[in-house]
């Protein structure tokens, strides 16, 4: 890769703090979102696609003739998308055929080959017909399984943690992160704790197996990922579709922050931690724009 490529313009993404929500926390207290839309495939995605492509070709494991293959609810299928474009690799995805229209045409946009499966089976149902796709023609596909692959978390062990302790002087006392495949938390957590001690790690769920926050998982009803520590985060917080709708529109309309879904549902975890403590740096991961989800419900009560 060359320094001028897409791939030179992943990360380093902006901290951005929130000014109008924290309005009645003590002033040593400080709220930061890190906003991960300015990646080159608008989400935080981009951080381990990049590290599972460039790995598997480093590895030999994508010649010409073989098909990139993983499944998604969106986001990452979108990464992988934009990245393999960029490297004339042929990549296919596996998703829900409910995942929004906006995924859907972006995907397609850039090339993606799509298998659409049953909305019932969600993405843990994408995932089973990918590794039944893989394990029918191996020689075809190159099957990436992100909630496995281990360059998932390490793309944020070498490049979200270092950039967070960088960004904040060393000053972070608080991570906040939603949970999803887990890589986000898993290798940004992982270098925080071994850099920085103190730093308290806030794992965000859903409340609920039924719930609204799409990209976030419910690890007590899910197949967990098999990247997945759990003794590594400090804590949980739960997290309801409401209260994570509401606050999409508060950092739309409070903080100028068009985000997604998931995003909202780590700021209401974040301001929760943010209000049981007398000063701190509290960094929330913000992983999309809300550019996405235009069609969904949450913009309807205004």
């Amino acid at each position: 890769m060359s320094d001028q490529d897409l791939w030179s313009t992943i990360g380093n993404t902006p901290l951005i703090r929130l000014q109008h929500l924290t309005k009645d926390l003590p002033a040593a207290v400080e709220v930061y979102g890190k906003a991960e839309w300015f990646n080159p495939g608008g989400s935080v995605k981009d951080r381990p696609a990049a590290a599972i492509l460039s790995t598997a070709l480093s590895n030999g494991l994508l010649s010409e003739d073989r098909v990139f293959l993983d499944s998604t609810s969106g986001n990452m299928g979108i990464s992988y998308a934009t990245l393999g474009a960029a490297l004339g690799i042929r990549v296919h995805i596996v998703i829900p055929s409910n995942a929004g229209p906006e995924r859907l045409t972006i995907l397609r946009a850039l090339g993606a080959e799509l298998t659409l499966t049953d909305p019932l089976e969600g993405s843990e149902g994408a995932r089973v017909v990918a590794a039944e796709m893989a394990a029918k023609n191996p020689d075809l596909y190159y099957y990436a399984n992100q909630y496995s692959n281990p360059a998932n978390w390490q793309a944020h062990y070498l490049t979200t943690g270092p950039e967070i302790a960088t960004q904040t002087h060393g000053r972070i006392t608080h991570f906040v992160a939603g949970l999803g495949t887990t890589g986000t938390m898993m290798g940004t957590g992982q270098y925080l704790k071994e850099t920085l001690p103190d730093v308290h790690l806030v794992a965000v769920q859903p409340e609920g197996p039924m719930h609204g926050l799409e990209g976030l998982k419910h690890l007590p009803t899910s197949d967990v990922p098999e990247i997945y520590s759990p003794t590594l985060p400090n804590e949980s917080v739960y997290v309801n579709t409401e209260e994570a709708y509401d606050m999409v529109r508060r950092l739309g309309k409070e903080e100028g922050l068009f985000v997604g879904i998931s995003a909202g549902a780590a700021v209401v975890a974040a301001l929760k931690q943010a209000k049981q403590i007398e000063s701190g740096v509290v960094v929330v991961l913000l992983p999309d724009s809300g550019m996405k989800y235009i069609h969904q419900p949450v913009w309807n009560a205004q």
